[in-house]
């Protein structure tokens, strides 16, 4: 079988239409975690800003699964280390980055808690970002107990 010659812009066009936005192993692995957990979601939340990977809507939690590269982990390190077609990534990071940044300010002024997780910190400690989600299902019942019978006042 004769082998096809790609060039260098073939190839890289080539991968990254193999990338998937939704649905990735990363954020199946920890829904699925969740799911055993007894925690319900909705995933790919159109309804929200940012369209959040995960929405807990009961409890008003937004979660992002964000890929490293995409969403600039160690952004200022790595910045110089983009030897190709830097304009182009730079530009685009960074607009991912400000992307973020307001998505997260406009859920958070809808009354959402925000929870983004780095992918290889999910792939790594899943049960930690577990229980991250966790903490925050708590601390919104703390909240809403706080609002309903006043914070100072102890009825038990």
């Amino acid at each position: 079988m004769a082998k096809s010659i790609r060039t260098k812009e073939d190839q890289r066009r080539y991968n990254m239409s193999r990338i998937k936005s939704k649905d990735t192993t990363i954020e199946t692995n920890f829904r699925k975690a969740l799911w055993h957990e007894g925690i319900r979601y909705r995933k790919n939340y159109s309804q929200l800003p940012g369209k959040p990977d995960i929405a807990v809507t009961k409890y008003r939690i937004a979660i992002f699964c964000d890929g490293e590269f995409w969403h600039g982990k160690d952004w200022e390190i790595k910045k110089p280390k983009i030897q190709e077609n830097r304009e182009y990534w730079i530009l685009k990071i960074e607009r991912n980055i400000n992307r973020d940044d307001e998505t997260n300010r406009r859920l958070q002024n809808m009354g959402w808690t925000v929870l983004r997780f780095w992918g290889k910190d999910i792939k790594k400690n899943m049960s930690v970002c577990v229980d991250e989600v966790k903490s925050a299902i708590l601390q919104f019942k703390i909240d809403s107990y706080d609002e309903l019978w006043g914070e100072d006042e102890c009825y038990l």
